[in-house]
Protein backbone atom coordinates (compact mmCIF):
# COMPACT_ATOMS: atom_id res chain seq x y z
CA UNK A 1 0.00 0.00 0.00
CA UNK A 2 1.59 3.49 -1.09
CA UNK A 3 1.77 6.03 1.06
CA UNK A 4 -1.02 8.77 1.77
CA UNK A 5 -1.12 12.22 -0.42
CA UNK A 6 1.09 15.12 1.71
CA UNK A 7 0.49 18.75 0.07
CA UNK A 8 1.82 21.19 1.93
CA UNK A 9 -1.21 23.34 3.28
CA UNK A 10 -3.91 20.84 2.11
CA UNK A 11 -6.73 19.51 4.20
CA UNK A 12 -7.18 15.75 4.20
CA UNK A 13 -10.82 15.16 4.58
CA UNK A 14 -9.97 11.33 4.54
CA UNK A 15 -8.00 7.98 5.88
CA UNK A 16 -4.44 7.83 4.83
CA UNK A 17 -5.61 4.21 4.08
CA UNK A 18 -8.05 5.94 1.71
CA UNK A 19 -5.52 8.23 -0.25
CA UNK A 20 -3.03 5.76 0.03
CA UNK A 21 -3.99 4.05 -2.95
CA UNK A 22 -4.24 7.04 -5.20
CA UNK A 23 -3.08 6.55 -8.35
CA UNK A 24 -0.76 9.31 -9.93
CA UNK A 25 -0.71 8.03 -12.73
CA UNK A 26 -4.34 8.88 -13.89
CA UNK A 27 -5.15 12.19 -13.20
CA UNK A 28 -8.27 13.59 -14.69
CA UNK A 29 -9.08 17.57 -14.13
CA UNK A 30 -12.42 19.46 -14.62
CA UNK A 31 -11.50 22.65 -16.95
CA UNK A 32 -14.16 25.62 -15.83
CA UNK A 33 -13.04 26.18 -12.10
CA UNK A 34 -10.14 24.15 -12.23
CA UNK A 35 -7.77 24.53 -15.06
CA UNK A 36 -9.01 28.59 -16.32
CA UNK A 37 -12.00 30.72 -14.97
CA UNK A 38 -14.66 30.80 -18.42
CA UNK A 39 -16.90 33.57 -15.64
CA UNK A 40 -16.86 36.19 -17.94
CA UNK A 41 -17.41 34.36 -21.43
CA UNK A 42 -20.41 31.68 -19.55
CA UNK A 43 -22.22 35.40 -17.89
CA UNK A 44 -22.16 36.92 -21.44
CA UNK A 45 -23.06 34.08 -23.56
CA UNK A 46 -25.91 32.92 -21.28
CA UNK A 47 -27.04 36.96 -21.12
CA UNK A 48 -26.98 36.60 -24.66
CA UNK A 49 -28.98 33.69 -25.04
CA UNK A 50 -31.32 34.78 -22.57
CA UNK A 51 -31.88 38.26 -23.93
CA UNK A 52 -32.09 36.87 -27.11
CA UNK A 53 -35.64 34.74 -26.10
CA UNK A 54 -37.30 38.04 -23.81
CA UNK A 55 -36.07 36.70 -20.82
CA UNK A 56 -34.39 38.55 -17.86
CA UNK A 57 -31.09 38.52 -18.10
CA UNK A 58 -28.51 37.52 -14.57
CA UNK A 59 -25.94 39.60 -13.28
CA UNK A 60 -22.59 38.58 -14.29
CA UNK A 61 -21.37 38.64 -10.54
CA UNK A 62 -23.55 35.65 -10.02
CA UNK A 63 -22.46 33.54 -12.61
CA UNK A 64 -20.34 31.21 -10.39
CA UNK A 65 -23.49 29.35 -9.58
CA UNK A 66 -24.04 27.95 -12.68
CA UNK A 67 -20.56 27.12 -13.31
CA UNK A 68 -20.04 23.13 -13.40
CA UNK A 69 -22.91 21.22 -14.00
CA UNK A 70 -24.45 21.33 -17.82
CA UNK A 71 -25.03 24.53 -19.41
CA UNK A 72 -29.04 22.90 -20.12
CA UNK A 73 -28.60 22.38 -16.20
CA UNK A 74 -28.14 26.08 -15.73
CA UNK A 75 -30.84 27.54 -18.03
CA UNK A 76 -33.24 25.46 -15.86
CA UNK A 77 -32.54 26.97 -12.88
CA UNK A 78 -32.54 29.95 -14.35
CA UNK A 79 -35.52 29.48 -16.18
CA UNK A 80 -37.61 26.98 -14.04
CA UNK A 81 -40.94 27.02 -15.99
CA UNK A 82 -38.69 26.75 -19.71
CA UNK A 83 -40.07 24.09 -21.49
CA UNK A 84 -37.80 21.31 -22.93
CA UNK A 85 -37.46 22.83 -26.63
CA UNK A 86 -36.80 25.89 -25.41
CA UNK A 87 -33.87 25.04 -23.31
CA UNK A 88 -32.49 23.40 -26.21
CA UNK A 89 -32.58 26.15 -28.31
CA UNK A 90 -30.89 28.64 -24.83
CA UNK A 91 -27.93 25.91 -25.63
CA UNK A 92 -28.15 25.96 -29.10
CA UNK A 93 -27.90 30.31 -28.51
CA UNK A 94 -25.18 30.05 -26.05
CA UNK A 95 -23.05 28.82 -28.08
CA UNK A 96 -23.30 30.87 -30.68
CA UNK A 97 -21.66 33.11 -28.84
CA UNK A 98 -19.51 30.61 -27.29
CA UNK A 99 -18.32 29.53 -30.07
CA UNK A 100 -17.53 33.15 -31.55
CA UNK A 101 -15.83 34.72 -28.46
CA UNK A 102 -17.11 33.17 -25.61
CA UNK A 103 -14.49 30.62 -24.88
CA UNK A 104 -11.50 32.93 -25.47
CA UNK A 105 -13.12 35.46 -22.46
CA UNK A 106 -11.24 32.77 -20.64
CA UNK A 107 -8.92 33.58 -17.87
CA UNK A 108 -5.89 30.66 -16.81
CA UNK A 109 -5.04 30.35 -12.82
CA UNK A 110 -1.55 31.52 -12.23
CA UNK A 111 0.52 28.40 -11.72
CA UNK A 112 -1.59 25.96 -13.53
CA UNK A 113 0.49 25.39 -16.35
CA UNK A 114 3.47 24.91 -14.11
CA UNK A 115 1.78 22.59 -12.02
CA UNK A 116 0.43 20.44 -15.17
CA UNK A 117 4.18 20.45 -16.71
CA UNK A 118 5.66 19.29 -13.77
CA UNK A 119 3.21 16.56 -12.86
CA UNK A 120 3.55 15.11 -16.33
CA UNK A 121 7.09 15.27 -15.93
CA UNK A 122 7.12 13.06 -13.12
CA UNK A 123 5.48 10.36 -14.77
CA UNK A 124 1.52 11.33 -14.51
CA UNK A 125 -0.82 11.16 -17.07
CA UNK A 126 -3.31 13.60 -17.02
CA UNK A 127 -6.47 14.00 -18.88
CA UNK A 128 -9.43 16.60 -18.88
CA UNK A 129 -13.57 15.24 -17.70
CA UNK A 130 -15.93 18.35 -18.23
CA UNK A 131 -19.55 19.71 -19.44
CA UNK A 132 -18.34 21.52 -21.86
CA UNK A 133 -18.51 20.30 -25.31
CA UNK A 134 -15.12 18.79 -26.34
CA UNK A 135 -14.31 21.07 -29.19
CA UNK A 136 -15.00 23.62 -26.77
CA UNK A 137 -12.54 22.41 -24.27
CA UNK A 138 -10.08 21.33 -27.11
CA UNK A 139 -9.97 25.06 -28.04
CA UNK A 140 -9.69 26.30 -24.86
CA UNK A 141 -6.70 24.21 -24.09
CA UNK A 142 -5.28 25.07 -27.10
CA UNK A 143 -5.95 28.76 -26.92
CA UNK A 144 -3.72 28.31 -23.55
CA UNK A 145 -1.03 26.38 -25.22
CA UNK A 146 -1.48 23.53 -22.80
CA UNK A 147 -3.73 20.91 -24.57
CA UNK A 148 -0.52 19.04 -25.40
CA UNK A 149 -0.67 18.28 -22.01
CA UNK A 150 -3.10 15.99 -21.49
CA UNK A 151 -3.59 12.53 -23.19
CA UNK A 152 -7.77 12.31 -23.42
CA UNK A 153 -10.33 15.36 -23.57
CA UNK A 154 -13.55 14.06 -22.74
CA UNK A 155 -16.30 16.76 -23.12
CA UNK A 156 -20.26 16.59 -22.51
CA UNK A 157 -23.51 17.57 -24.04
CA UNK A 158 -27.23 18.34 -23.60
CA UNK A 159 -28.50 15.40 -20.97
CA UNK A 160 -25.06 14.28 -20.10
CA UNK A 161 -24.39 13.90 -17.00
CA UNK A 162 -20.43 13.85 -15.52
CA UNK A 163 -20.79 10.29 -13.54
CA UNK A 164 -22.04 9.16 -17.09
CA UNK A 165 -18.66 10.83 -18.60
CA UNK A 166 -16.47 9.23 -16.08
CA UNK A 167 -18.39 5.76 -16.20
CA UNK A 168 -17.77 5.72 -20.13
CA UNK A 169 -14.04 6.55 -19.41
CA UNK A 170 -13.72 3.67 -17.35
CA UNK A 171 -15.43 1.46 -19.42
CA UNK A 172 -13.19 1.85 -22.34
CA UNK A 173 -10.22 1.63 -20.27
CA UNK A 174 -8.97 5.19 -20.84
CA UNK A 175 -8.36 5.28 -16.97
CA UNK A 176 -8.40 2.98 -14.02
CA UNK A 177 -10.60 2.76 -10.71
CA UNK A 178 -7.41 4.20 -8.87
CA UNK A 179 -7.46 7.03 -10.87
CA UNK A 180 -8.30 10.87 -9.19
CA UNK A 181 -11.13 13.41 -10.08
CA UNK A 182 -9.73 16.96 -9.53
CA UNK A 183 -12.59 20.19 -9.56
CA UNK A 184 -14.02 22.65 -8.15
CA UNK A 185 -17.89 21.78 -7.53
CA UNK A 186 -19.51 19.10 -6.07
CA UNK A 187 -20.65 17.34 -9.16
CA UNK A 188 -16.99 16.71 -9.88
CA UNK A 189 -16.63 14.63 -6.43
CA UNK A 190 -19.93 13.61 -6.13
CA UNK A 191 -18.95 11.73 -10.11
CA UNK A 192 -15.69 10.70 -8.71
CA UNK A 193 -17.73 8.48 -5.69
CA UNK A 194 -20.31 7.66 -8.04
CA UNK A 195 -17.30 5.56 -10.33
CA UNK A 196 -15.42 4.52 -6.89
CA UNK A 197 -12.47 7.36 -7.86
CA UNK A 198 -10.48 9.38 -5.65
CA UNK A 199 -11.94 12.76 -5.41
CA UNK A 200 -9.69 16.36 -5.26
CA UNK A 201 -11.42 19.37 -4.50
CA UNK A 202 -9.75 22.89 -5.57
CA UNK A 203 -10.82 25.96 -3.24
CA UNK A 204 -9.50 28.47 -6.37
CA UNK A 205 -12.42 27.99 -8.62
CA UNK A 206 -16.29 28.53 -7.82
CA UNK A 207 -17.35 26.12 -5.75
CA UNK A 208 -17.31 26.81 -1.98
CA UNK A 209 -14.81 24.95 0.54
CA UNK A 210 -18.38 24.35 2.39
CA UNK A 211 -19.87 23.05 -1.03
CA UNK A 212 -16.79 20.45 -1.09
CA UNK A 213 -16.59 19.25 2.30
CA UNK A 214 -20.25 18.31 2.22
CA UNK A 215 -19.56 16.57 -1.27
CA UNK A 216 -16.78 14.82 0.80
CA UNK A 217 -14.13 15.53 -1.53
CA UNK A 218 -11.34 13.54 0.35
CA UNK A 219 -8.11 16.01 -0.34
CA UNK A 220 -8.84 20.42 -0.53
CA UNK A 221 -6.03 22.15 -2.10
CA UNK A 222 -6.26 26.08 -1.56
CA UNK A 223 -3.54 26.62 -4.59
CA UNK A 224 -2.50 25.74 -8.14
CA UNK A 225 0.83 25.07 -6.67
CA UNK A 226 -0.44 22.25 -4.16
CA UNK A 227 -0.89 19.75 -7.52
CA UNK A 228 2.36 19.17 -8.15
CA UNK A 229 2.25 16.83 -4.29
CA UNK A 230 0.16 14.79 -6.34
CA UNK A 231 2.95 13.40 -8.37
CA UNK A 232 4.01 11.53 -4.80
CA UNK A 233 0.54 10.08 -4.02
CA UNK A 234 1.47 6.75 -5.40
Amino acid sequence: MGRPLRAQGARHLATPRTLGSMNRRHLVFDLDGTVSDPAIGIARSLNYALTAFGLEPIPENSVSRYIGPPIDDAFRRIAPSAEDECVVQLVSKFRERYSDIGYSENVLYPGIPEALSYLVGNGCSLGICTTKRVDFAERILKYFGIHELFRFVNGGDVGVQKRQQLKCLLAEGIIDVDAAMIGDRSVDIGAAHANGLRSVGVLWGHGTEAELIEAEAQLLLSSPSQLKELADAA
